[in-house]
């Protein structure tokens, strides 16, 4: 469906932008980095995947372990015995807060294992999104002193920093790279809430969609300097 994401044509879109960092820039950092989006990307496919599957055996331990405590109440309540003597205020009251407290145990204890498969998943989603946060921080790393000032002659060198031989149209498609690279990576982020309907996830995609934007938005002010100012 058009409106899904593919993770298959997202896997091939960044496999094709590392061919092209690679070919502009063989053997740079940019492209090692593109590469490792790649492999993360195509192990999202596997992820996901299994995410949307069900985990059959832990439901139907689950099933067991609830018919099991059903079970156990029912004949826990089998085995009460009405008092042949009606039952004074204090011990009444005493016996519902008693009982009012197992039930909320009981009620606990199976909303603990009917959630188990949605905190089993949401673990693993959560890992590898943190994943792709640190692939958009790498990006950003390369990027960072990857200045138009140099590019343009503006001031003196200060010899600290490895000679740069960048033109004003390679670093053009360095950063643009780089932006290519954080949207791509807030899509594979997206991927893991497609068919994961889980709060957390989705704050946890959404972080990493928003530090991706934050971070472009720095690129392109520098896209902007190079495209403005005059040779």
């Amino acid at each position: 469906m058009a409106t899904r994401l593919d993770p298959e044509l997202i896997h091939k879109t960044i496999e094709h932008l590392g061919l092209r960092v690679e070919a502009r820039f063989p053997d740079s950092g940019l492209s090692r980095v593109c590469r490792d989006l790649g492999v993360i990307a195509g192990e999202t496919r596997e992820r996901v995947a299994w995410i949307s599957r069900p985990i059959l055996g832990l439901r139907v331990a689950v099933a067991l372990l609830i018919v099991l405590i059903a079970a156990v109440v029912f004949f826990a309540i089998a085995a009460v015995r009405t008092p042949n003597e009606p039952l004074k205020l204090v011990e009444f009251t005493q016996g519902v807060e008693s009982g009012i407290n197992d039930v909320i145990l009981v009620g606990a204890g199976i909303f603990f294992l009917v959630t188990a498969e949605r905190r089993i998943k949401r673990r693993r989603a959560l890992s590898s999104i943190n994943e792709l946060r640190a692939i958009a921080h790498l990006i950003d790393m390369h990027q960072l002193t990857k200045d138009p000032e140099w590019v343009l002659g503006r001031g003196e060198k200060t010899q600290v920093l490895a000679p740069r031989q960048m033109t004003r149209f390679e670093l053009s498609r360095y950063l643009d790279y780089c932006s290519e690279m954080l949207s791509l990576t807030s899509k594979v982020a997206a991927l893991y809430i497609q068919d994961f309907d889980d709060e957390l996830a989705l704050s946890a995609v959404n972080e990493v969609e928003d530090l991706a934007t934050g971070l472009s938005r720095k690129i392109w002010q520098k896209l902007m300097i190079l495209l403005t100012t005059d040779e």
